[in-house]
């Protein structure tokens, strides 16, 4: 992922921070940023419709995954995105 990609993603997450929220970190979980569950599942939308990619199905309740984990899911799903233009 470039660091333009990484950079619009923590941008999408940042919008959905409350006020004084601490700095996004990829070892961050979203509980951690203030970010309550429907505003996780925005952010998943907002992503999947900015990138043109589907996130794999998650549990709604992103307190336990990291940022790091979405960045990865992220990867895993425009991987795949290639795959199926390419074949």
């Amino acid at each position: 992922m470039s660091e333009e990609t990484e950079q619009a993603i923590y941008t999408i997450i940042g919008k959905h921070q409350p006020a004084g929220a601490p700095a996004i970190l990829p070892t961050s979980t979203l509980k951690d940023l203030g970010i309550e569950s429907l505003d996780a599942i925005e952010i998943i939308f907002e992503i999947e419709e900015q990138f043109d990619v589907t996130l794999p199905e998650r549990d709604p309740n992103f307190d336990i995954g990291s940022v790091q984990g979405l960045l990865d899911a992220f990867d895993a799903a425009l991987a795949k995105k290639a795959a199926t233009a390419s074949g």
